[in-house]
């Protein structure tokens, strides 16, 4: 059956245990991820670009408190919100990405204004707030962002004197699974054929010195093109810049032809697993083939294409 438009999406991927989640939480972070997919599916069945998709996929995960991205952001060590956000479109190659934003409401609509109004790819705070005050996007205080789980973790962090990615395990066992969500993303394949990526976060728990990982990286944590994949990670974003995952995912599809599940599983299960690069990528190929991998015990995910129903999954023996 072919495939004329496809979207997939992520809210993290980690240590996500079943017995620790109660079946309301569970309700609840499904409802959001089924949400998040309909916001950016409509775009594609009323044959909008891909683009569109997944920039109000990511807005639909930004603005919903449970996510580590946008509103529900982690706390950094001073007590304050970095977010991180990055867009591409696999039509034209462009890609725009924001680092460190403090007060935009939205992140990834300040990724794509550096993309579409700058000469620029990656701008950081605080010429990116800016920017984004400048051209009129919506703006929060910091107040907006806060969450009371977001702020237990991070006294938690600074109580173990170390940085923790929000999805990871606490030194209790009963954890709240509430803080096991990471980093958001989705990818997408228009009716035109036409592919784009998105990815947003707050990065880590009690992150210092202005930290920033892999989302707003491109190449590492997104990438899109129309002749091969649109790529969003959620992980350890260290080891995904090292291994600049999502173009080396591209890469073994257009140079040694390979199909985009083994290519995704050569890089997030036999090179990021090794060396303990944890966490997992949604991705569609240009045919609107879907692959959601990830190397964790789980993944919030979550896919719709034209042809297939709604899935969406949590844990790692879901499909």
């Amino acid at each position: 059956m072919s495939t004329t438009w496809a979207l997939a999406l992520h809210g993290g991927a980690g240590t996500i245990a079943r017995a620790s989640m109660t079946a309301e939480a569970e309700r609840t972070y499904r409802a959001a991820l089924q949400t998040a997919l309909e916001a950016g599916a409509e775009v594609l069945r009323r044959h909008g670009p891909a683009l569109d998709a997944v920039e109000m996929a990511v807005r639909s995960l930004e603005d919903c408190p449970l996510f580590n991205a946008g509103r529900g952001a982690v706390f950094t060590h001073e007590g304050h919100h970095e977010m991180d956000a990055s867009i591409m479109d696999g039509r034209t190659g462009l890609a725009g990405a924001v680092a460190g934003v403090r007060a935009v409401q939205n992140p990834i609509r300040a990724a794509r204004l550096v993309m579409e109004h700058t000469d620029h790819v990656l701008l950081a705070y605080p010429g990116a707030d800016e920017l984004a005050r400048q051209h009129g996007l919506p703006t929060q205080p910091a107040e907006y962002f806060f969450t009371q789980h977001r702020y237990d973790q991070l006294q938690e962090a600074l109580a173990e004197g170390k940085m923790r990615l929000d999805h990871s395990e606490a030194k209790q066992p009963n954890e709240d699974t509430k803080k096991k969500m990471g980093t958001v993303g989705a990818v997408a394949r228009d009716q035109h054929g036409h592919l784009a990526a998105a990815t947003s976060t707050g990065g880590m728990t009690n992150k210092r010195y202005s930290r920033i990982g892999d989302s707003p990286i491109i190449g590492s944590g997104t990438w899109a093109d129309d002749r091969t994949c649109a790529i969003s990670c959620t992980g350890h974003g260290e080891y995904f810049l090292r291994a600049v995952v999502a173009h080396d995912i591209a890469c073994l599809m257009e140079y040694r032809g390979l199909s985009l599940a083994e290519a995704c599983r050569i890089v997030v299960h036999d090179k990021l697993a090794p060396v303990g690069g944890e966490g997992g990528l949604v991705a569609v190929d240009a045919a609107g083939h879907v692959a959601l991998p990830f190397n964790s015990e789980g993944m919030y995910r979550a896919s719709l294409t034209d042809s297939t129903p709604i899935y969406i999954g949590i844990y790692g023996d879901e499909g």
